[in-house]
């Protein structure tokens, strides 16, 4: 059955696009049939994963627009061995044309229904607010995935984000759940790093992953090269930290891991 998971946080820089193309990768390459949806009109995760957000046939604001299925979208990205539904700024104006649409937080939730059971995992980057394409992610997805940096101000807008999660789950999807938080960009030098952490781990117990994902120069370089880090440079730390976390998701969800099987990676 396939599991549908959000990666957001309506902070910015704190790792969503990092995370969900390299988790997407790493699901992967433990033999998972996995679809990455980008739903940030940035387009950071499309070109991260190897695809050009300016020559696209259709986007996901085709999608929620309703111009084309999910099935016409969906990319099949060979090389980094998942499938993507690519976004650019067009994204935007779909946001703005949901806010008077009917039923417009169901919108991809219908959309992927003709295709989900293709996949294993549905990952989507949400877009660094809480607008109505992030409520069209939480209200199709199953479980919450939140990076988080841990600095002074990580748990300031927290609270917001959960009430969101709390209130999409009481409403419209009584399934959503927290998967996780995700500890990014961690430096176990910095005081305030381990303090954050653990103030986390107290209000959150085992929301927290025990995968933390370190600060590392290989996970920054990856995206110019459309690669992820897995790919880029498997035997760095970032790539690591990123096969560690799939394999805690795994183990969560009670599927046992499998070989690694995605192009590239030995």
């Amino acid at each position: 059955m396939v599991r549908i998971i959000a990666v957001a946080n309506q902070k910015g820089g704190v790792g969503k696009t990092t995370t969900s193309i390299n988790l997407a990768a790493s699901l992967a390459a433990a033999r998972r049939r996995v679809l990455l949806i980008d739903l940030d009109p940035q387009g950071n995760a499309t070109m991260g994963s190897g695809a050009d957000k300016y020559d696209l046939s259709h986007s996901a604001c085709d999608v929620l627009m309703k111009r084309a299925s999910a099935a016409d979208t969906i990319m099949k990205m060979e090389a980094v061995g998942y499938s993507l539904m690519p976004s650019n700024s067009d994204l935007t104006v779909a946001e703005v044309n949901l806010m008077t649409a009917l039923r417009r937080e169901y919108r991809l939730q219908e959309a992927l229904a003709g295709v989900q059971e293709d996949y294993d995992f549905i990952i989507i980057d949400c877009p660094p607010s809480l607008n109505m394409l992030t409520v069209n992610a939480l209200v199709a997805a199953h479980g919450v995935i939140i990076p988080m940096q841990c600095e002074y101000y990580a748990l300031e807008g927290l609270s917001a984000l959960v009430q969101t999660i709390d209130s999409i789950r009481e409403s419209v999807n009584h399934e959503l759940q927290i998967h996780g938080l995700l500890r990014t960009m961690f430096d176990p030098r910095n005081n305030l790093s381990t303090e954050v952490s653990e103030q986390l781990t107290q209000h959150f117990g085992d929301r927290v992953y025990r995968t933390v994902i370190p600060r590392n120069i290989r996970l920054a370089e990856a995206p110019s090269h459309g690669l992820p880090v897995i790919l880029y440079d498997k035997s760095s730390r970032g790539a690591l930290a990123y096969l560690a976390l799939a394999g805690e998701i795994l183990r969560r969800e009670g599927r046992p891991t499998a070989p690694e099987n995605v192009p590239g990676v030995a």
